[in-house]
């Protein structure tokens, strides 16, 4: 919308219109988002700051002397409420994990991809102060906020925003040259990591960044660097999650204290409801839940996709499905055997990029685990992470042929006690789509003709960008890379996030909808390589499983 209408919406809320004040709210919610979840990179206080942000909007807009100035104004109280939040802080909250990681969000919702990707994780290991003047620089060049807005935000002049901003880059460029040499593999590196915890901070910046200067292999890029301001132009702001809500207690006002002081119901709801609602149908009801409901004229859901072998290839012999490894005496003792161990050892075909998933079952959450915490990266052979509990679990690939073509070596599921589910893949493409644009016909994850491909052993299915599981008990998953380079990304998740990814598709500018394997019972399929036994090689684990 341009300045014009805002300004207009601006003084009819100023002059008590609620549906002008509904419209505000509304408009500028995601904006505060994008500043305040960089910014504190989804730490659990982010929702607070949203709201408290949002309320002293609201309850001083009346004091705003020039509507123009709207957006800076905005801006200038929510870094206010970061810089207080920060000030606050105990030593108890500072050691509190993130309720979710704003780095891996942008790079899930907005589908980042390359050196894109590489500058949202990138800002993982800057500093607090870096990083809230990013949360502002990032809006400034994707075309969001001015320069001038910026300077008063922080409260400086623009040339002193000028050298702050060219002093934080710099540390973003090293933060990136970090990002790459840790997808790399150099053994140098492997060794110096042996004693991180995967946590980013400042201590190790420094000593990866004095290992990258001097090392050969990490300090060579191998591809021309774009400077960031030119990867982020024109980049949408990271839609609000699906069941992101701001509590109803307005500062100690009860939600009906509130309407009698003049909120309207409208502007509870758009308080509560996420912006992205707006695909969908939605209904705020008594007490503010959010419910989602079927748009009027979407198509019904598919039935669940069950993974089928190509028309064009014949699985091989080993690529036959394993009955149950228990003895069978009769019919009705096989099919009740037959319950759990529904292993799926065949190519699967993909769904059309227009065929949405499935409903997504929701099987009972309780927490996960991780030996690896909220992210493990898994880089090199013999990474492994074992997951305790019963939930969700997302496993990210990230292929590099690049690096190394060759065979990839799977990843494989060993020390299996209790039950193990092949849930949903998601990510928004398979890793053999095609990448819009690029040439000689390269896919996005295994590779081309100029730098060698990623190839699967036979009958193995094809990799999402992101696969999820379901854990009812103990695994142990282990990176087994030998040909071809690859990296995995462990997350305990929920089923809000899993349903959330599948469902995203071409609407949102991604190839193709996810894909929803679950059955919600014992016959889900479980994944193509897993035991209960505990090798002494995890990579001699046989594609048909054990389970």
């Amino acid at each position: 919308m341009d300045s014009h209408h805002w300004r207009a919406v601006i003084t009819a809320a100023q002059s008590g219109d609620r549906q002008a004040l509904d419209e505000l709210v509304a408009g500028w919610l995601p904006l505060v988002y994008n500043i305040v979840g960089r910014a504190l990179n989804g730490h659990a206080d982010v929702d607070d700051v949203v709201q408290e942000t949002m309320l002293r909007a609201v309850d001083n807009l009346g004091s705003l002397r020039d509507p123009d100035s709207f957006r800076s104004w905005l801006v200038a109280i929510a870094m206010r409420q970061i810089r207080d939040r920060a000030r606050r802080r105990t030593p108890e909250r500072l050691e509190e994990a993130a309720a979710s990681d704003f780095a891996e969000l942008t790079v899930l919702r907005l589908q980042l991809e390359g050196q894109r990707r590489e500058v949202a994780e990138a800002v993982r290991w800057l500093d607090d102060e870096d990083r809230q003047l990013l949360s502002l620089w990032w809006l400034e060049v994707a075309g969001e906020l001015t320069r001038r807005e910026l300077a008063a935000a922080v409260g400086i002049t623009r040339q002193h925003a000028a050298v702050r901003v060219q002093r934080m880059k710099e540390r973003l460029e090293t933060s990136r040259g970090i990002v790459r040499a840790l997808d790399g593999a150099c053994p140098d590196l492997r060794e110096l990591t042996g004693r991180w915890d995967g946590r980013p901070d400042s201590v190790w910046r420094k000593r990866l960044a004095r290992h990258i200067r001097g090392c050969g292999y990490c300090g060579d890029p191998r591809e021309t660097v774009v400077p960031a301001e030119r990867l982020l132009v024109g980049i949408a702001l990271v839609p609000l999650p699906v069941g992101f809500t701001l509590s109803l207690a307005f500062g100690g006002k009860t939600a009906v204290a509130a309407g009698s002081a003049g909120w309207s119901a409208k502007l509870l709801g758009a308080l509560t409801k996420p912006a992205v609602a707006m695909t969908a149908g939605a209904t705020i009801v008594a007490g503010g839940a959010y419910v989602v409901t079927q748009p009027p004229h979407a198509p019904p859901p598919r039935a669940a996709v069950t993974p089928t072998a190509t028309a064009t290839s014949e699985p091989p012999p080993s690529a036959t499905p394993t009955p149950s490894p228990t003895p069978t005496p009769s019919p009705s003792a096989k099919r009740k055997a037959d319950l759990y161990g529904t292993v799926v050892d065949a190519v699967d075909r993909a769904p059309d990029p227009d065929a949405r998933p499935a409903a997504l079952p929701r099987r009972p959450e309780s927490g996960v685990t991780s030996t690896g915490g909220p992210k493990a990266v898994m880089q090199h052979r013999g990474d492994s992470v074992t997951l305790s509990g019963r939930g969700y679990v997302l496993v990210r690939w990230q292929i590099s042929p690049h690096a190394r073509p060759g065979g990839v070596v799977m990843p494989t599921w060993t020390g299996l006690k209790g039950k193990l589910f092949h849930v949903a893949s998601g990510g928004s493409r398979r890793m053999d789509d095609p990448l819009p644009g690029a040439p000689n016909g390269y896919v996005t994850g295994m590779g081309g003709p100029d730098i060698g491909y990623a190839v699967l052993p036979p009958g193995t299915q094809q990799m999402w960008q992101n696969e999820y599981f379901y854990v009812d008990g103990t695994v142990t998953l282990t990176q087994n890379e030998r040909g071809c380079d690859y990296g995995i990304a462990v997350f305990p998740s929920d089923w809000a996030a899993v349903d959330k990814d599948v469902n995203t598709g071409p609407a949102q500018g991604a190839i193709r909808y996810g894909l929803v394997r679950d059955t919600g019972t014992d016959s889900a399929p479980v994944p193509q390589y897993v035991t209960r036994a505990t090798p002494a090689d995890p990579a001699t684990v046989p594609q048909r499983s054990r389970v």
